[in-house]
């Protein structure tokens, strides 16, 4: 008679309890139920419970009948509804399961209480399992029972004494929902967002499927809230975790920790209960973009102790200090002149930077890049990833710093040009470019030589290179200058023809006379052109006997003049014209046509005599004065050519006075004529 007397206390217990139904309302457990009597189709049922009990007996009294009637009855009474009972499997369709709770009747549970989430089955016919007794009999004459929330009533049993005494549970996260997280922890619960982690997390979602120790910190039963904390456990275990790690933490010391953030500027460790910042550039001794090139969250990691303030509790983490500093041994390995190969892994407008090894680093710089060519930028020569080889041009280990050239793995083509070409030979090439200072022929691949304005021809006045020449023309020109060091070349293009002025100060001499005719006329003067490209300058003191304000006013451009050089100057290519001194030779003879008259009388004579040596000596004192007055003015020439003396050349000063003894003479001739 023992097996009707299951679980005896369990409905003691059940009064306590409140039941969830299908509506999410509470269902109030039955107290003191007692199972209804067997209707009279129950007979059959009745004799196999006698036979199961009592043995093979025939009921054929009334009497019988109904002493076994209530003694099946009381087998029941310690059932109630709510209250969780085990059963026996006794036979699974497709839509439900049968289960004997030893009641008068079977229970039949719906089959996806037993279907695990691939839809699977989990139960087989002959298993015990422990359901909820929800109703003594339905419509259909069957025990109304539940699995799940038999299970329910299981869980929110543990959970309660967990919150009660404030346990650690294990759950699931499940889901990222609004305000956190959904975690299984055999009913499901909330995990707010604040309560994850001591630091605030980012990215929940990353969570789903891992399993967190937790606690409860709030509890409904009736509105079926449980709310979980992380943060409390981990706060709790890191307090005496940090006590640990505080004690043994020093500087220079090993430790390992767990990479538990990483930021744009660095990492931070977990080294137990307290955390330290690996920052980035204590990472490598090379270039390191990102943190994450180098490390992931929960990665466990050995550092090095740098830096600890106990008293706020900073540590400063170092992960390449465990290995030397490969910046120590540089100049042994990298000396200067030494050609190395690198990976090129950085570009910026005034160079590239090569890796030579890991933590070293060397900038070739934009002039050190071709011997030729002017590069703009490196792009147009290297590319991130390029592997190059390049000559160590200096090193200094304390700055860090590696000078790079790879111009200098080549031979030096300006070295070639100075072996090739002699000053004064004759190239040909094409014209790359004109400014306006001169244009750029190209001598040879990459090397380019400048005609200057100057140097373009020996007579025009060339105002721009593009009245000589045009881009992309072939021209001949000559080389000037070969400057190794500066990379320079220059041409040029008048040389080819022989220098006009060369010519003339050959032929001619101060004190010739000479014709031309004005090209321009100045405030202090007319420029003559005396021959195809050598012009002269006629000073306005030395435009006339008579003084001359406005030299315009008088002269025109075209007119030809009669002149005298008075000056030449062949290294700066001026030549002095005056047409005053063709004046006073003309005066000159005069003079002596009537020394020599023998048909005029003594007084006529020495009254022409006299008249003409004051206006002689009038004019000689006026233009000293005007000669100091234009000395100035002489210098301002914008042709930059020669600026005529203001005092009389020796020579012309000898025809303009006259001789002592001429004068002597005329003077004791106008004394007798008196």
């Amino acid at each position: 008679m023992e097996t009707l007397n299951h679980q005896p206390n369990q409905a003691q217990d059940a009064e306590n309890l409140s039941t969830p139904d299908t509506n999410g309302e509470d269902t109030a457990v039955v107290e003191n139920a007692t199972p209804e009597k067997p209707k009279k189709e129950t007979k059959e049922k009745l004799e196999d419970f006698i036979n199961d009990q009592i043995g093979d007996t025939d009921l054929e009294t009334t009497e019988d009948y109904e002493t076994l009637l209530a003694f099946y009855d009381q087998s029941f009474k310690n059932l109630a509804e709510g209250e969780v009972v085990p059963g026996k499997v006794l036979k699974i369709t497709d839509q439900e399961v049968m289960v004997d709770i030893g009641y008068k009747s079977e229970g039949v549970i719906d089959i996806f209480e037993f279907v695990d989430e691939s839809g699977k089955v989990m139960v087989n016919v002959g298993d015990e399992v422990e359901v909820l007794l929800e109703r003594t009999e339905n419509q259909d004459g069957y025990v109304v029972l539940s699995k799940e929330k038999a299970e329910r009533m299981k869980v929110w049993k543990t959970i309660e004494v967990a919150y009660k005494e404030d346990r650690v549970i294990t759950g699931r996260v499940i889901e990222r929902i609004k305000g956190g997280l959904a975690v299984d922890i055999g009913i499901r619960a909330f995990l707010p967002g604040s309560q994850v982690d001591v630091r605030p997390v980012r990215n929940l979602e990353s969570l789903r499927g891992q399993e967190f120790r937790m606690k409860i910190i709030k509890l409904n039963k009736r509105r079926g809230n449980i709310v979980l904390s992380r943060k409390i456990v981990l706060e709790e275990e890191n307090a005496i975790k940090k006590t640990d790690t505080l004690a043994s933490l020093e500087e220079g010391k090993m430790i390992k920790g767990m990479v538990k953030n990483i930021t744009e500027y660095g990492a931070f460790i977990d080294l137990g209960g307290l955390d330290g910042l690996l920052h980035i550039t204590d990472m490598s001794w090379g270039r390191v973009s990102h943190p994450s090139e180098l490390f992931i969250v929960g990665d466990e990691v050995e550092v090095v102790v740098l830096k600890f303030d106990r008293e706020r509790e900073r540590v400063s983490l170092g992960y390449k200090q465990k290995t030397p500093d490969p910046w120590e041994s540089a100049e042994e390995k990298y000396p200067v002149g030494s050609r190395v190969r690198g990976k090129v892994v950085s570009l910026t407008d005034y160079g590239a930077f090569v890796e030579l090894e890991v933590g070293i680093e060397g900038l070739i710089h934009v002039s050190e890049m071709s011997w030729t060519k002017r590069v703009k930028h490196p792009s147009k020569v290297v590319a991130i990833g390029d592997i190059v080889e390049t000559m160590v041009l200096d090193i200094d280990p304390r700055a860090r710093r590696i000078s790079l050239g790879l111009k200098q793995t080549e031979p030096n083509p300006w070295e070639m040009i100075q072996d090739k070409y002699a000053i004064g030979s004759v190239i040909t090439g094409r014209v790359r470019n004109l400014t306006d200072f001169g244009a750029f022929i190209e001598v040879e691949e990459g090397i380019d030589g400048l005609v200057h304005i100057s140097d373009m021809s020996w007579t025009r006045r060339i105002k721009h290179p593009s009245e000589i020449l045009k881009k992309g023309d072939m021209a001949d020109a000559v080389i000037l200058n070969i400057d190794t060091d500066n990379q320079r070349l220059s041409l040029g293009i008048k040389q080819l023809q022989p220098n006009a002025w060369d010519g003339f100060f050959n032929e001619f001499q101060v004190g010739d006379r000479i014709q031309g005719k004005i090209v321009r006329t100045t405030d202090f003067g007319v420029f003559v052109e005396l021959r195809e490209g050598v012009e002269g300058l006629v000073h306005v003191s030395e435009l006339d006997k008579d003084r001359v304000e406005r030299p315009e006013d008088k002269f025109s451009v075209g007119d030809s003049l009669d002149m005298k050089i008075v000056k030449m100057e062949p290294a700066e290519k001026k030549i002095g014209l005056s047409v005053k001194a063709v004046q006073m030779e003309s005066e000159d003879d005069v003079v002596s046509s009537y020394m020599h008259d023998s048909s005029e009388g003594a007084i006529a004579l020495g009254d022409v005599v006299g008249k003409e040596l004051s206006k002689l000596r009038s004019h000689i004192s006026e233009s000293q004065a005007e000669a100091e007055e234009t000395a100035a003015e002489a210098t301002e020439t914008v042709e930059a050519e020669p600026v005529v003396e203001e005092t009389v050349e020796p020579e012309a000063a000898a025809e303009e006075v006259v001789e002592p003894e001429a004068v002597e003479e005329t003077e004791e001739a106008a004394e007798k004529e008196d």
